[in-house]
């Protein structure tokens, strides 16, 4: 899934963040209405006009302290998005997409990791950052299921990669509908 070589910064990119088992009802560590939502971004994603989209996973092979039998759900959660287990693998309501990414971007397999920035493409070693900027991406859009420290990691991170950032389509779950009616707010107008 190597990007496209295209001339800098003309392209809009979606990046999916994170919509998998275990942040949906049923999960370790899932967010009232995840399913909800993994099936709203779908739908989005589906009748989205972007140029390219791309999604990120926590896959967590031994992420040492971020993993705690007394969690203090601030650096240290319950095991959760284990490599290669069914509450790593994408949400059911998002599965009918997941043929439509253009790259999946794994993150915090030996440490924690908060922004897809920190990952690497799945099965391979190039970041999403270079990732983005091979594909000749100007402008990110961001969707997930997160909440807590995760909320705005991703597109904050962005920032320091050269794209210009919009605020998360849907940051938590009780933002998404009115989120996904203004997903391109500018991240400098929201002060992150």
């Amino acid at each position: 899934m190597s990007a496209p070589n295209v001339d800098a910064g003309t392209r809009r990119a979606l990046v999916v963040v994170d919509v998998q088992n275990d942040f949906c009802e049923g999960g370790s560590l899932a967010v009232a209405g995840g399913a909800q939502v993994a099936a709203a971004i779908a739908d989005y994603v589906a009748l989205a006009d972007y140029d390219v989209v791309v999604a990120t996973q926590d896959w967590h092979v031994d992420p040492g302290e971020h993993w705690s039998e007394t969690p203090d759900y601030r650096d240290s959660w319950p095991v959760h998005c284990r490599a290669e287990s069914d509450g790593a693998a994408f949400h059911d309501g998002f599965a009918p997409v997941v043929d439509r990414l253009d790259a999946i971007f794994r993150k915090g397999r030996y440490a924690a990791a908060y922004s897809g920035f920190e990952g690497a493409l799945a099965g391979g070693d190039e970041s999403l950052a270079s990732w983005l900027r091979d594909a000749g991406v100007g402008s990110v859009d961001v969707v997930g299921i997160v909440g807590g420290r995760h909320g705005g990691h991703v597109h904050r991170g962005d920032r320091g990669h050269g794209h210009r950032a919009a605020a998360p389509v849907a940051g938590a779950v009780q933002e998404l509908p009115r989120v996904l009616d203004v997903c391109r707010v500018a991240v400098d107008q929201q002060g992150c």
